[in-house]
């Protein structure tokens, strides 16, 4: 039934790309020019170099000192709150992206890594502070505001999962190991850059294919659909976050709806968002804590905004 879903699906696409094909043209150029100026030169130099402290075990030798601190306050190895710190500061999917090479170079356990999922990948702060909160809110609230109420949700769903889901959790370190272009971490400084460059460049064409298919969907349901212009925007907006926070702007919905819309559609998202995570994401690793978190995540988010709004 998934299969003949999905088939049904691509179809409909092929049919508006050949019946609308100006219409899908202008979406694929606004989907990739979102990959070529955003994602491209934002996430390509920290997946090369992030690669390259991987493969020469540099990670550990950076954080190791803080490693009690990391254990106590995060419950995470040096590793993991390599994870943690690059995951908060670039957006999504590095966290996802990260948690999955350590896992497969057997540097966190399985446990680690799944834990890791779920509050490592979000909206960067640079996203937040400008697209958000500077063109899609109008700067009707304050970056600052914006940031406080996305990480405290992320820190509340983290406690959640730390302290509840993966308590008990004993698994062990996994002895699979994936055929994966990289080099040993005695191999030469130069194989070990050529290796994290393909792999850096290989990720990121990954995310620009899903960006692009997400792209041509959402153009697809703003054009089919006949009945609420709202509607339609929320319904982009659980599609890519990008476009539909752009389209929950322009839809008319009262500032008092829309900020806590577009904040809980952040924190989770979007369908695409989930494409790209699980396309970067080692298969042995479960999805469901993951998806459980962005959906938690979402809903921590708006609560936090109905409770501000009641205090102020």
């Amino acid at each position: 039934m998934k299969r003949k879903l999905s088939i049904a699906g691509v179809f409909l696409l092929l049919l508006f790309l050949l019946r609308y094909p100006q219409e899908a043209l202008s979406a694929s150029r606004e989907g990739m020019k979102l990959w070529l100026n955003t994602l491209l030169p934002t996430l390509l130099p920290f997946l090369i170099l992030t690669g390259f402290l991987i493969h020469t075990d540099g990670i550990e030798k950076i954080l190791s000192p803080f490693s009690v601190m990391w254990k106590t306050v995060l419950g995470l190895s040096p590793a993991g709150a390599y994870v943690f710190l690059l995951g908060m500061l670039c957006g999504y999917p590095m966290g996802a992206k990260l948690a999955s090479e350590l896992f497969a170079c057997q540097k966190i356990d399985r446990r680690e890594a799944e834990y890791l999922l779920t509050f490592t990948n979000q909206a960067s702060p640079a996203f937040l502070t400008t697209y958000l909160a500077h063109i899609c809110l109008e700067q009707r609230t304050s970056a600052k505001e914006i940031l406080i109420v996305i990480f405290t949700a992320n820190i509340l769903c983290m406690i959640f999962f730390r302290f509840v889901i993966f308590r008990n959790n004993t698994a062990t370190r996994s002895n699979e190991i994936i055929p994966k272009k990289e080099t040993s971490t005695t191999s030469s400084p130069g194989s070990i850059i050529d290796v994290s460059i393909m792999n850096g460049f290989e990720t990121i064409t990954r995310l620009g294919g899903y960006i692009l298919l997400f792209s041509i969907i959402s153009a697809c349901i703003r054009h089919y659909w006949k009945w609420s212009p709202s509607i339609c925007s929320l319904i982009v907006g659980t599609m890519e976050i990008t476009t539909g926070l752009h389209q929950i702007a322009l839809s008319g919905i009262p500032y008092e709806i829309r900020y806590p819309i577009s904040m809980a559609l952040t924190a989770f998202g979007g369908f695409c968002i989930l494409a790209q995570t699980r396309s970067v994401t080692d298969k042995r690793l479960s999805f469901l804590p993951y998806i459980s978190a962005k959906c938690m995540n979402g809903a921590v988010t708006a609560i936090l905004l109905l409770i501000l709004s009641k205090v102020i």
